[in-house]
């Protein structure tokens, strides 16, 4: 406790204002990252199954989610331009000092950024308007535009944790910058390999989570069944992916950062045949109360052998590694993360056990409300790995190169402050209004649906825009008369 007070009084009035800010804006955006970045991919792979298979349900499905998406895409904009100002506005001396090296990052995920927007818009424009297979094509460039956003992104903060491609001059400001190591350092592949997958697993796990929802409440129809079985087979399949890529950026963390690894596994000093803390607190003298002690373990997930040595925070200065309380921060989050991905190992398996044996979904309504629970514990699970990988970075902004203090603006803590107030009041009325743009699609594609129920599926005089195979332009109807079944 002594050593992180001491720490904050050391730091600038304006630092705390600025970090919480950027911390909530970070947060927030987020929650919006996996639909952003996954769902495009599994509208795709549903639509393609819709055109290959002639199926009214898969397609209808497919053109519901690329209104979602539409959507998400635009509430993302507002959040994601807010972060892209905070970077300047509470960070000036980050972005003046090393923008020129790592800035092409923010350059690609712009204009991913913006052609993404423009095949959102075809996309949606397509539906009804183009041939089928035109419609498809042109929108398969989609997903590749959201993962090229995610590279922009990731190339950026994997340049923070492991700066390369520079070299510094007699002043201490880099020089002679190398764009390709700048881009590709050492952190960039399991970073960005690791945000992807997550990605597609929490896109997975949300959308199929209201459709299992729905199974709980007794819709069973084969639009319900659709709409899980396609989403969370994919989540299902990659879950084990993760679990693996999870290991494997770890222990790049173990060789590239040893002293963040220290911070995520709570280990103070420097050895061999090192335990395994699940959860437990930290103190600044060094000792570990609460949470569950496994001998040795630590050791051997970080090299296979007990007798690999792990490197302890106290191998660097106190003002060169995260405080007591900052590493039990990235400790509790890290356990988290890979708790829920254990947990989610299981689902998968229980899933692909229950297809594999009876070939139909799992019958049990305890699957069912795990599913729908996927979907939040997944967004916990991406917010805790994004708290691992800053607070455990924890002192530097750019690691080893330049710590937060240095960089933060010197604005007043009070405007800072109050700035933070009315972001937080501009967030909840956007993030209110998505929700009610979400709900309000929902009743009207139910009443859409309840509406076919009763009256036919196609060629009925009270049949609704959204019925029928979405493709082809609708014909011109005679006054009175009833409005003909749509051709694919």
């Amino acid at each position: 406790m002594h050593s992180t007070l001491q720490a904050l009084a050391d730091a600038p009035a304006q630092l705390l204002p600025a970090r919480s800010l950027m911390a909530f804006t970070l947060a927030s955006h987020i929650v919006l990252v996996p639909l952003g970045v996954a769902l495009p991919l599994i509208t795709l792979v549903l639509h393609g199954y819709g055109l290959r298979r002639g199926d009214r349900t898969a397609l209808l499905l497919a053109r519901r989610w690329s209104a979602v998406m539409a959507v998400q895409f635009a509430i993302g904009v507002v959040t994601g331009t807010v972060l892209s100002f905070e970077f300047g506005l509470l960070w000036p001396g980050l972005m003046g000092r090393w923008g020129d090296v790592f800035g092409i990052g923010f350059g690609v995920e712009a204009w991913a950024f913006f052609l993404e927007a423009v095949l959102i818009a075809i996309y949606l424009y397509g539906w009804r308007r183009l041939p089928a297979r035109t419609h498809f094509l042109l929108a398969l460039p989609l997903p590749a535009a959201a993962l090229l956003g995610a590279f922009g992104i990731l190339a950026a903060n994997s340049w923070m944790n492991t700066p390369r491609g520079f070299r510094l001059d007699s002043a201490g400001n880099p020089v002679d910058v190398k764009i390709w190591k700048a881009v590709f350092t050492p952190m960039f592949g399991p970073q960005y390999w690791h945000f992807v997958v997550a990605m597609l697993v929490t896109a997975g796990y949300v959308v199929a989570g209201v459709y299992a929802a729905g199974w709980l409440r007794g819709r069973r129809d084969r639009y319900h069944r659709l709409g899980f079985t396609v989403p969370f087979t994919v989540a299902a399949a990659l879950t084990p992916v993760q679990f693996v890529l999870g290991d494997s950026i770890a222990r790049k963390v173990f060789h590239e950062q040893p002293v963040k690894f220290a911070a995520m596994e709570i280990v103070w000093t420097t050895g061999a045949h090192m335990p395994e803390y699940l959860f437990g607190r930290l103190h600044p003298d060094g000792s570990i109360s609460g949470g569950i002690r496994i001998p040795q373990l630590d050791s051997v997930l970080a090299g296979f052998s007990t007798d690999t040595r792990v490197t302890g925070l106290t191998s660097v200065p106190a003002n060169a590694r995260p405080t007591a309380t900052q590493a039990t921060i990235a400790h509790w989050a890290f356990d988290i993360m890979v708790g829920i991905g254990s947990l989610l190992v299981v689902l998968a398996l229980w899933y692909a056990l229950v297809w594999l044996r009876r070939r139909r979904l799992p019958a049990s309504a305890w699957f069912y409300r795990c599913a729908a629970v996927a979907g939040v514990a997944s967004v916990v699970a991406v917010e805790s790995g994004w708290i691992t990988t800053e607070v455990g970075r924890q002192p530097w902004i750019v690691y080893e190169n330049m710590r937060v203090a240095e960089a933060v603006t010197s604005t007043r803590s009070t405007s800072l402050w109050i700035m933070f107030a009315l972001v937080v009041v501009v967030y909840v009325c956007v993030f209110a209004s998505f929700l009610a743009v979400l709900l309000t699609m929902r009743t009207r594609w139910r009443l859409a649906d309840e509406e076919d129920g009763r009256t036919g599926r196609a060629g009925s005089p009270r049949q609704t825009p959204e019925s029928g195979l979405p493709y082809g332009p609708r014909p011109a109807v005679p006054s009175g008369a009833p409005p003909p079944e749509d051709q694919p």
